[in-house]
């Protein structure tokens, strides 16, 4: 998993496009995407990859990066999607 941010919807979008170009010129192939359009949060699979790509303020929300830190206990989950305890 890779967790990125771009500056805004633009650079998060182009920032989307582009690794998709570059990922089919490497020859991968049924690349799903989701997000693209409000371009907050985009959402690439590429099967053994999945690339999230955010603007700040929404991965600071969302905030993934504590989700997946080792060590979280069920205790330390948030009770909601975006809820921090």
């Amino acid at each position: 998993m890779l967790i990125a941010s771009g500056r805004s919807q633009r650079h998060v979008a182009s920032t989307a496009d582009h690794l998709v170009e570059r990922l089919k010129e490497a020859g991968h192939k049924g690349i799903k995407v989701e997000g693209l359009p409000a371009a907050d949060w985009v959402l690439l699979d590429v099967g053994d990859v999945i690339v999230h790509l955010f603007r700040p303020e929404v991965r600071e929300f969302y905030n993934l990066e504590r989700m997946w830190a080792p060590g979280l206990t069920n205790d330390d989950a948030p009770d909601e999607v975006g809820a921090a305890s």
